[in-house]
């Protein structure tokens, strides 16, 4: 069973008594109890009585924390000038503190953070934040149907939404808002237009920005560096950070309808697949370009027919 942190990663150990004490063998011994790199944890505070580690994962397994508390008492007691006390125990705000528990308490403790979870992840899941992009947008210069189509979309649904002030295009502030949405408890974050091949088009490089494995499929490729094409193709993205998802969509109001309706079945669950959603968005865009070119060329195609007939009709003449 594996657990989320939710951003509250530190463990306060104490009563305990420190002389000369390495800390970074602290955060070794830790580290090896626990199953985590070395790099993963590090002493963050040391006071008269008590000493506190910051454990740097947003996930961790159960068996992991459940039943570790003497193997890490034992592991640190092993620390020259290092030593517990007969009531030392570990202390977090978080799903951490589970490893303080006893052989008798582990089994109920486990289940009740495993429902706990699943309430939590159910009502982060609920929440959602729009962030409408670019300069057009922010001047006025073009109206954001987007914003309260999506809103009403999902709100039918049983969504809680927040419609936030439009994002200049700029690659670190939208990358800010994100990261400062997904920290506010937003479960999903969703940001409109800024998904194309010119250099004003920031949405799926911030997203990338936060998580450098995100789902970003191409809708269409372009010859890099010919006209305003400074990208090599227009691309939408998912991405994941904590428990929260950020989906970059188009701007064009008729092809935020259509990647909204691809991804609703996804947006149902809690558990949500990244790549799963960003494939059904790009699917129903490319469908959209291929009929559109498709029209396109048929309508040339009439029209050099309707020429060649003149030209027959004047060489008749």
């Amino acid at each position: 069973m594996q657990f989320n942190t939710l951003n509250k990663t530190e463990l306060w150990i104490g009563p305990v008594m420190m002389e000369g004490v390495n800390l970074n063998d602290v955060a070794a011994v830790t580290a090896e109890v626990l199953q985590l790199p070395k790099s993963q944890v590090l002493v963050v505070d040391v006071r008269e009585d008590h000493i506190s580690l910051d454990v740097l994962v947003d996930d961790i397994d159960a068996d992991q924390l459940v039943g570790q508390k003497k193997a890490l008492f034992d592991a640190l007691n092993g620390i020259e000038g290092f030593s517990t006390r007969a009531e030392t125990h570990i202390h977090s705000h978080g799903i951490l503190g589970i490893i303080d528990l006893e052989e008798p308490e582990m089994g109920v403790a486990v289940k009740s953070a495993e429902l706990m979870g699943i309430e939590i992840l159910s009502h982060v899941a609920k929440r959602v934040c729009i962030y409408p992009t670019g300069f057009e947008v922010k001047r006025g210069m073009i109206e954001d149907t987007n914003s309260t189509y999506i809103q009403a979309v999902l709100e039918a649904r049983g969504f809680k939404v927040t419609i936030q002030p439009v994002i200049d295009d700029d690659l670190d502030l939208i990358a800010g808002k994100l990261r400062t949405a997904a920290e506010a408890g937003y479960g999903l974050i969703i940001t409109t237009g800024g998904v194309g091949a010119e250099d004003k088009d920031k949405t799926v490089e911030a997203i990338e920005k936060i998580d450098p494995e995100l789902a970003a499929p191409y809708i269409v490729k372009f010859q890099k560096g010919t006209g305003r094409h400074v990208k090599d193709g227009v691309r939408v993205a998912v991405g994941t950070t904590g428990l929260s998802h950020m989906i970059a969509m188009p701007g064009p109001n008729d092809e935020v309808r259509m990647a909204l309706d691809a991804i609703l079945p996804y947006l149902e669950t809690i558990d949500r697949d990244k790549t799963a959603m960003a494939q059904a968005m790009a699917t129903v865009l490319r469908q959209k370009l291929q009929k559109q070119y498709a029209q396109k060329h048929a309508m040339g195609r009439h029209s050099e027919e309707a020429v060649d007939s003149s030209h027959g009709d004047q060489w008749h003449h």
